[in-house]
């Protein structure tokens, strides 16, 4: 922000940053990312998301694998609990199914529970999905989702806003502060969040707030409403949507773009 969201290269010159530590950091990179094929949307790039740049506080770097002209399709987010019920699971499937039949991308976090279900659905239903993770390219979190990543990241796209060489000098529990910030990015990216199943301490919730303060739709299945959770009435109090049908969903949303 100080300089205007000017590209990096500029920003180490006004900040003193001399170019043999720049190489320097090049060359960790190289011996950190263990693929090839990767880039970066700066906020003043042309190809950065619209969605994103309008949030309040949009990131300044993407980092990306795969397509990222998926950025550009309507995408609606389908999230909520790691330790999801058998009951949330089919919901996330059947959710993520009749969004691709409708021509929406899936997007969601990549973590265990309703994230997985999701993305699975969605490519074993012939669609599209975008996962926007909370760890650097490099990494995988669960490592259960590995495979996953590689596969969303080969043949769909991966995001991510965490910064390669940062995170690889931090530890953990700096590192984790960026799981909030990833659930703020992708509600920024999406056309609206459906929230399958979510505790009252889940960090789904945080992409809830996010949702509202971006003047994006937020969906709350019927069911989270008979689980005696507080947080569902708070949101429906504000701007959120109570479905119980997801016709409902489609309803309030712009067309899907048909593959």
């Amino acid at each position: 922000r100080k300089y205007g969201h000017a590209l990096p290269t500029f920003v180490a010159q006004k900040e003193g940053i001399i170019e043999s530590h720049l190489h320097t950091i090049r060359d960790k990179l190289r011996t950190l990312i263990p693929f090839d094929g990767y880039g970066a949307l700066f906020y003043r790039d042309f190809e950065y998301p619209q969605g994103l740049r309008s949030a309040k506080h949009p990131v300044e770097v993407l980092y990306f694998r795969g397509d990222a002209g998926l950025l550009s399709a309507p995408a609606v987010s389908v999230v909520g609990a790691r330790k999801a019920s058998k009951e949330g699971i089919l919901r996330a499937k059947k959710i993520a199914h009749l969004l691709v039949k409708k021509g929406y991308v899936v997007m969601s976090g990549l973590a265990e529970g309703i994230d997985a279900a999701a993305h699975h659905q969605a490519i074993n239903s012939g669609g599209r999905t975008v996962a926007v993770i909370g760890t650097s390219l490099n990494e995988s979190y669960p490592k259960s989702n590995t495979a996953l990543q590689e596969q969303i990241s080969r043949d769909f796209l991966l995001v991510s806003q965490v910064p390669l060489y940062l995170s690889s000098v931090r530890d953990y529990r700096q590192n984790r502060l960026f799981f909030p910030e990833r659930n703020k990015t992708m509600s920024a990216l999406s056309s609206a969040t459906v929230i399958v199943e979510a505790s009252d301490t889940s960090g789904t919730l945080i992409q809830a707030r996010a949702a509202v303060e971006q003047g994006r739709k937020l969906f709350i299945l019927k069911a989270c409403f008979e689980r005696g959770l507080t947080w569902p009435a708070k949101f429906l109090a504000k701007v959120a949507i109570k479905v119980s049908d997801i016709e409902e969903i489609f309803a309030q949303l712009p067309p899907g773009i048909p593959q």
